[in-house]
């Protein structure tokens, strides 16, 4: 064989666990943005099989660290150039830091498609070279190319979970790691070499018999696996079709405060204070041009909105329960590019690019024009049901960054005729919470009951709010029921009738649902395209869904300079003439308390048992529980004593005897050990009775054991010892005798007992326990 021809065949195996590593990057690289990732695999497989291919020589201790070292460089220059593909700032060592510290979390949180920044690229490297390394150290250096392909296998099977159900079955990808670990296994190897037939040697009829075993075993194996292909294919089959787990169900996404959950509450302390700084703004806008109308925007258009100004939202609100409008959203790291959601049907779409600059603004919630597509300059989580942006980390003063937004702009001319959707899908923004007043309710009815379309109906809503309600800065927050109800009813001089943009928006959004129609509220600012954002700009809006057309913005705020009417004058706060079978029933005044009915054989009030005979009652019968079962564990107390000392032959009573001593030190907190000599135990007794009689009389002294009781345990334990020796010598004369002893000291360190420990000495259950060991 040719040299040529050696290299290639070593190379088999190398090239094998190289590929399969790589494939486990291409089936990851599926859910990344972008061909960097699966690159990045790919060259930590290559670099780790590399490097042991050319480490063979030098012993295995030190193979690991030098390929370590390979993949520390390997795995920073990564991280570079993710940093620099996704235009992150900071220096290579904080950028590493916070990839090691965020890596696994960021990955199973990170919004598909995933962009291949420093910290959702660092485990996947790592893993790939850590794989190449462990499979071509078993498999160049023992020969054991199977076993070499388990970490391979590993890292593609764990490749696969991560992507879970968020890509397409990767049935090529699978094929192929098959085949090519098929190839690696028929190359010989270097460390197995074939080998002759050891039968050849065999006599001819033993080596008849050897193969025809081996063809035997052979046949039953592979009638085996037949067999278990069998029983196990439909199982499998089943499954194929069946949606894999998602891992980062498991996994809890980035978290709001209070402050960004609901940030309506934010707009009445804006209000007062109009003047603060929040944001600095400069926006381009490209693509296609508005709707032929002049540049006037649609009804329901803030005035602001024209002549080149910007709707900046911050927080769409989507979950209302009757005390508290939230967000909702569940926000998943995301990348740069965020991901594309198809523009409504019927509707135009502007490119909107800002540069933003952070002043005074506080919290998470990143604002942004609707829809925001892209983000830079600024580590963002997304969550794309409401398009709500937030930096977990907070904002801060100065931060900078610019997003591009995709905004959508519905054909006027649609409207009129547009329908609503309704079903499971916007089930979310068409919830009614319960404990709607009825005055808001007999509102929303009339205010829908000429307008039957859609769009009609939320133009009578905006009408009404904007025609009878005033706007104030110093309006108190608060959007729940009873706010709203006072807002809406309340009497003018009174504070009523009046609130600033939390309460028209959110009342328009009650009302909106009240009468059919999908809503939410959103926060934002009203701003120009180039320079600050103040205080004074925030605003919160109404949106309605129309099929087509998407969500629309409305705006319920009165009309500068226009007086708004008092809402009696084109409101109903009764049904006028109700036909007769809803008129209300006579009202009759009582005279006087009707006197309770006596029963005649038993006291006023309600009928059956008295309270104080059911307390005593109960109360007599917990007595008499706690009396029978303190009885039941005295007396048999009293029978496992007396079949200690009285029954059994004479050897088992001076066992018994010691057992009754034993069990009273444990009852006067003096437990002794099991592996303590008789004699050391009656040591110890005489201590524990010195000891509580010293208690008992308060002179404090302890005593040294030389009490007229201490010879007689000395003496039972002398009966012990006997019975442990020579068990067939003990005579009833001595068992009465250690009776007599045991008896005498319990009783004696009972006396010297609390008078409470006295009661409860007889009835305590540790003796039954132990008795059962």
């Amino acid at each position: 064989m040719t040299g040529a021809a050696r290299v290639l065949r070593a190379a088999v195996v190398p090239l094998a666990l190289v590929a399969l590593t790589a494939l486990a990057g291409v089936v990851l690289g599926r859910v990344y943005a972008g061909d960097l990732l699966t690159g990045l695999v790919v060259g930590a497989a290559a670099g780790s099989v590399l490097v042991s291919v050319a480490a063979r020589r030098l012993p295995s201790w030190l193979v690991a660290p030098v390929s370590v070292a390979a993949m520390a460089g390997w795995t920073l220059w990564s991280l570079r150039l993710a940093a620099n593909r996704a235009e992150l700032p900071g220096g290579l060592l904080e950028i590493t830091g916070d990839a090691a510290r965020n890596g696994i979390p960021r990955l199973l949180t990170a919004m598909i498609p995933v962009e291949p920044t420093p910290d959702t690229v660092l485990v996947p490297v790592v893993a790939a070279w850590l794989a190449g390394l462990a499979g071509a150290e078993v498999a160049l250096r023992t020969g054991r190319v199977l076993l070499g392909y388990l970490p391979a296998a590993g890292l593609y099977a764990a490749a696969l979970y991560v992507v879970g159900p968020n890509a397409t079955p990767a049935v090529g990808v699978t094929v192929a790691f098959v085949a090519v670990a098929a190839v690696g296994l028929a190359a010989p190897t270097a460390a197995a070499p074939a080998a002759a037939d050891p039968a050849t040697e065999l006599a001819p009829r033993v080596r008849a018999a050897v193969r025809l075993r081996l063809a035997a075993g052979a046949a039953l194996g592979v009638a085996l696996v037949v067999g278990l292909v069998a029983l196990l294919g439909p199982v499998v089959a089943d499954q194929v079709d069946g949606r894999p787990v998602d891992p980062r169900r498991y996994v809890e996404p980035p978290q709001v405060q209070t402050l960004d959950e609901n940030p309506l509450i934010r707009i009445s302390g804006w209000a007062l204070h109009p003047e603060q700084k929040l944001l600095d703004v400069s926006t381009e806008r490209a693509g296609v041009a508005p709707p032929a109308s002049g540049g006037v925007p649609p009804e329901g258009e803030p005035a602001g909105a024209a002549g080149g100004g910007v709707r900046i939202r911050l927080a769409v609100l989507s979950d209302y329960d009757g005390v508290t409008w939230r967000v909702g959203a569940t926000y998943r790291n995301a990348g740069r590019i965020l991901p594309a959601a198809s523009p409504p049907r019927d509707s135009t779409v502007e490119t909107v690019r800002q540069q933003i600059t952070v002043a005074e603004l506080s919290g998470r919630l990143l604002p942004a024009v609707a829809t925001p597509r892209e983000v830079s300059g600024a580590r963002v989580a997304y969550d794309p049901a409401s398009g709500t942006l937030i930096r977990p980390e907070g904002l801060t003063p100065g931060l900078r960054y610019a997003v591009t937004s995709a905004e959508a702009e519905p054909d006027e001319n649609l409207l009129a005729s547009a329908n609503v959707p309704a079903g499971e899908e916007v089930a979310r923004v068409l919830r009614v919470a319960d404990g709607v007043p009825d005055p808001m309710r007999r509102l929303a009815a009339q205010l829908a009951e000429d307008n039957g379309a859609p769009y009609a109906r939320a133009l009578a809503i905006e009408q009404f709010l904007g025609e009878h309600y005033r706007v104030v800065a110093d309006a108190p927050s608060g959007h729940a029921y009873p706010n709203l109800g006072f807002f809406l009813f309340g009497p003018r001089a009174g504070g009523g009738q009046e609130g600033t943009s939390e309460q028209f928006a959110a009342a328009f959004a009650v009302l909106g649902r009240l009468s059919g129609l999908p809503t939410r509220v959103v926060v934002g600012f009203r701003a120009g395209g180039q320079g600050p954002v103040l205080a004074g700009d925030a605003f919160a809006w109404p949106e309605v869904l129309f099929d087509g057309l998407g969500w629309v913005p409305f705006d319920p705020l009165p009309r500068p300079n226009e007086e708004p009417r008092p809402v009696e004058e084109d409101f109903r706060p009764t049904p006028e003439d109700p036909p007769p079978s809803e008129a209300p029933a006579p009202t009759v005044e009582p005279t006087a308390s009707p006197e309770p009915v006596v029963a005649a054989d038993g006291p006023p009030g309600r009928g059956g048992v008295s309270t104080p005979l059911l307390v005593a009652g109960g109360s007599g019968g917990l007595l008499l529980l706690v009396g029978a079962l303190l009885l039941t564990l005295w007396a048999m107390r009293r029978s496992l004593t007396r079949a200690r000392l009285v029954q059994g032959d004479p050897g088992q009573r001076i066992a018994g005897a010691w057992r009754e001593v034993t069990d009273a030190l444990r009852l006067a907190g003096r437990p002794v050990g099991d592996d303590l000599a008789a004699t050391e135990v009656a040591g110890h007794a005489r201590e524990a009775l010195a000891e509580a009689r010293a208690r008992a009389t308060g002179d404090g002294a302890t005593g040294d054991g030389a009490t007229g009781d201490g010879p007689s345990v000395d003496e039972l334990a002398g009966l012990l010892n006997q019975v442990g020796f020579a068990p067939d010598a003990a005579a009833a004369g001595q068992a009465a005798r250690a009776a007599e002893l045991a008896t005498a000291y319990v009783a004696n360190l009972r006396a010297a007992r609390p008078w409470w420990r006295r009661l409860l000495w007889s009835v305590h259950p540790s003796p039954l326990r132990r008795s059962r060991r």
